[in-house]
């Protein structure tokens, strides 16, 4: 594991993987199926992408949100890594070019979501790609949205027909025992290697409160913590009204869910 750790103080200037990074990585290399189960902040993407700097070819990752996606792809090119992300905002002819360039080896790292791997286009660069690592990165998601939500996360595993040879990670702060056997079924995993951490966080306090009118208490809470603040509520309507709500008592808000139109919702994640 020497060459991985020369990667990781290269691009990262660590000298030493936190807990069960090394033992994840060291799995993926030797072509175990892998599920990494670790807590947010716990080091996840270092376990594909230094096996995927390590392996010749593509390192293809399925992630759910754009946000992800472009942070992530922000992050390797900050350290000199080839990365790209292809997004639903993106013209055709620019999707063209840059699947050309993973085919040709320009790229080392390629982020889409679970709908792109159904798009004609995607199979067609697919076949002709040298994928050396498939990274699932939240693969919760396959579990908990897969069967309703987006259903194309429980069939990812029907482009393995394309790939030859391509290890297999996926990765995850959320999942129960049921969660996790979930994941390994529908990618269908050959004697998984799971690797779980303790996902409990010292920095992380929660409360809960039972209301009839939620409003006051939310208004309360935001004028008396400092920082920014998420809101998540059950609908998109109701991304809206709470927006509206926080705004008409001096709280400035905006709403962000999936039903909105591309260059609107890439302006809002912008802000």
């Amino acid at each position: 594991m020497s060459e991985a750790k020369d990667i990781l103080k290269k691009y990262w200037g660590y000298d030493a993987f936190r807990p069960l990074q090394e033992e994840i990585i060291e799995s993926v290399l030797e072509g175990k199926d892998t599920l990494a189960l670790l807590p947010t902040g716990g080091g996840k993407s270092i376990c594909f992408q230094v096996p995927g700097l390590m392996l010749e070819g593509v390192c293809l990752v399925i992630s759910p949100l754009i946000a992800l996606m472009q942070d992530q792809v922000q992050q390797l090119k900050k350290r000199g890594i080839s990365a790209a992300a292809v997004t639903s905002g993106m013209p055709k002819r620019e999707i063209d070019i840059l699947l050309d360039n993973c085919v040709f080896g320009k790229v080392k790292f390629l982020y889409v979501s679970p709908e792109r791997l159904k798009s004609d286009l995607f199979i067609e660069r697919l076949k002709k790609m040298h994928v050396s690592l498939l990274a699932i990165d939240e693969a919760h998601c396959i579990s908990q949205w897969g069967y309703d939500f987006r259903p194309s996360y429980v069939e990812i595993a029907n482009i393995y027909d394309y790939l030859s040879d391509t290890k297999k990670i996926a990765l995850t702060a959320t999942a129960t025992a049921n969660v996790a056997d979930d994941i390994c079924e529908k990618l269908a995993f050959n004697e998984p290697a799971i690797f779980q951490k303790s996902f409990a966080r010292a920095n992380l306090s929660y409360s809960a409160f039972e209301l009839e009118n939620k409003g006051p208490k939310l208004i309360d809470i935001l004028n008396n913590v400092k920082g920014s603040a998420i809101v998540y509520v059950k609908s998109r309507l109701e991304t809206q009204n709470v927006a509206k709500y926080l705004y008409q008592h001096g709280i400035s808000s905006d709403f962000y869910h999936a039903g909105l139109d591309p260059v609107t919702r890439n302006k809002k994640q912008d802000e």
